[in-house]
């Protein structure tokens, strides 16, 4: 199909600008920063923690503060770039996202660095939706898609694990306060490349009234998620905040799927999401996540208190895994994506990954770098690089270009609250199993060395009874690619530029 059937007369033709592979790399650039973010500061919390004299107890808002933002606001940021337009949207989230890090890195209080990665995650949600709907929209050849996502795509999937080098050498190297401070060179470099290089296709906007209520509703209905999940890792799932949170949360998501199917411009139309394709890619995603986020997890403690490593070598260790993800974005997914349906790399990639961790599950206390982790590392890699790449070029591809930003920000959403989710459920299973093998084994250990082993081998205990939890999860992510994503036989849609264009059948991935 040419490019010309793609767009509305009078367009710019995405393929005929000169500026779009440029584009990619400030773009990418801004993905990397965001990403960064969501690892840098794990390894650098201790150290923020005893500078700043944040509590035990107080110290997951750090992690929490961003997330809810960043988690509760994605919908409206996606929105709100279809609106404004996706290139002002991602200037501006980006100069928000670098003062937001100034303010982090200079923080004297607890209260001045929660409401600093609160602000984080108020721009983020305005950036990340915004990226990938400026991909969405500037590349619509196919094979010019594929390799756009897939560079998109390794960005996303590895940039978590540069994250912990980064993380590891500046807090080893320089001070905490840099993990912060690192942010506002990225974000300065993307926003003036994005100004003077972007190129936003015309005739893409959605100037409908913004949906109020939607925005309400949505915003408090991801957060009391997110919270929940949040809550229940601390205090307990039939802690009494934690339930309410729960019912809170189903109750406001219910009213606000009432409320988008009856408003005239909804927030999230629905039929972004009920798309068959679309569907499955974002609870498949989710799945993925929460697999991954788990694993990110355990592995960092694995590494640094199990085994010892330094913050440095351990984000040294996670390279393969990188590594993995880069190959299986660019080489597996970016060659197959115009040559086989989405579901034939996204389920088998999950597979991949699954059989990765499945390799986890053998985790000792002396368990071997090379033989045991180096290969686990690199297959998750590979599966979850080939499963992500066609994803999220497909979670974009046939919507409205109206729709863009909204289709893009429930791809970011469903990695986010899966992350929350992921962190939550996997650290419970983990605690609960490895409070249980203390019980069972500390009685026959009666030697300070021997009740030490017993605790190291309690918490590895808990790791790979949560891994297997992983397993099944990431099992489960490549049975609903299989069953979803790309039902039936492709058939080719135009993508139209323009008010009245409905959007209910999947687009292809197969070039013709």
């Amino acid at each position: 199909m040419s490019d010309t059937a793609r767009k509305a007369p009078g367009a710019i033709a995405p393929s005929g600008d000169a500026n779009r592979w440029k584009a990619l790399v400030f773009i990418a650039l801004a993905q990397l920063m965001v990403v960064l973010d969501a690892t840098i500061v794990n390894i650098a919390l201790p150290a923020a923690q005893q500078d700043l004299g944040i509590s035990d107890g107080n110290k997951q808002w750090v992690i929490t503060a961003y997330a809810l933002a960043f988690g509760g606001l994605l919908l409206f940021g996606g929105r709100i770039a279809d609106l404004w337009g996706r290139k002002r949207t991602f200037v501006l989230g980006l100069i928000g996202f670098a003062a937001a890090s100034a303010l982090g890195g200079a923080a004297t209080t607890g209260a001045m660095m929660f409401g600093a990665r609160a602000l984080q995650g108020v721009f983020g949600a305005l950036l990340a939706p915004a990226a990938l709907s400026l991909l969405a929209v500037m590349f619509t050849n196919p094979n010019e898609r594929a390799k756009a996502f897939g560079i998109y795509g390794a960005i996303a999937g590895g940039g978590g694990a540069v994250g912990l080098i980064l993380g590891g050498f500046l807090t080893e190297y320089l001070d905490w306060r840099w993990t912060f401070f690192v942010n506002i060179p990225f974000a300065v470099i993307a926003a003036a490349g994005a100004y003077f290089v972007i190129r936003e296709p015309e005739g893409g906007r959605n100037r409908s009234p913004l949906d109020i209520p939607g925005v309400i509703l949505s915003t408090l209905g991801l957060v009391a998620l997110v919270y929940g999940f949040t809550r229940a890792e601390s205090d307990g799932w039939g802690d009494t905040v934690t339930v309410s949170m729960f019912i809170a949360s189903v109750v406001l998501l219910l009213a606000f799927v009432l409320v988008e199917s009856r408003v005239k411009a909804p927030l999230l139309p629905l039929r972004v999401v009920t798309d068959r394709n679309r569907g499955g890619i974002y609870l498949s995603l989710g799945l993925a996540i929460i697999g991954m986020f788990g694993l990110f997890l355990f592995l960092t403690y694995y590494l640094q208190v199990v085994r010892g490593y330094s913050p440095v070598k351990t984000g040294f260790a996670f390279l393969p895994m990188v590594g993995g993800m880069i190959t299986g974005s660019t080489q597996i997914g970016t060659r197959l994506m115009t040559r086989v349906p989405a579901r034939l790399l996204m389920g088998p990639g999950f597979l991949v990954a699954g059989l990765g961790m499945l390799l986890l599950t053998q985790l000792e206390t002396d368990s071997s770098y090379a033989a045991l982790l180096l290969p686990a590392m690199l297959l998750l890699g590979l599966g979850m690089g080939t499963a992500f790449m066609p994803a999220m070029s497909l979670a974009t591809q046939g919507v409205q270009p109206r729709d863009a930003g909204v289709a893009s920000a429930m791809v970011n959403t469903s990695q986010q609250v899966g992350g929350a989710i992921g962190t939550a459920l996997l650290n419970t299973i983990a605690s609960s199993a490895t409070t249980s093998y203390v019980k069972d084994h500390i009685a026959g250990a009666t030697a300070k060395p021997q009740q030490q082993l017993v605790q190291l081998e309690a918490l590895v205990h808990g790791y790979t009874a949560a891994i297997w939890f992983a397993v099944g999860i990431l099992g489960l992510a490549a049975l609903i690619a299989f069953t979803f994503v790309n039902a039936g036989r492709p058939s080719p849609v135009p993508v139209a530029s323009g008010e009245g264009v409905e959007d209910e059948v999947p687009v292809p991935v197969v070039a013709h």
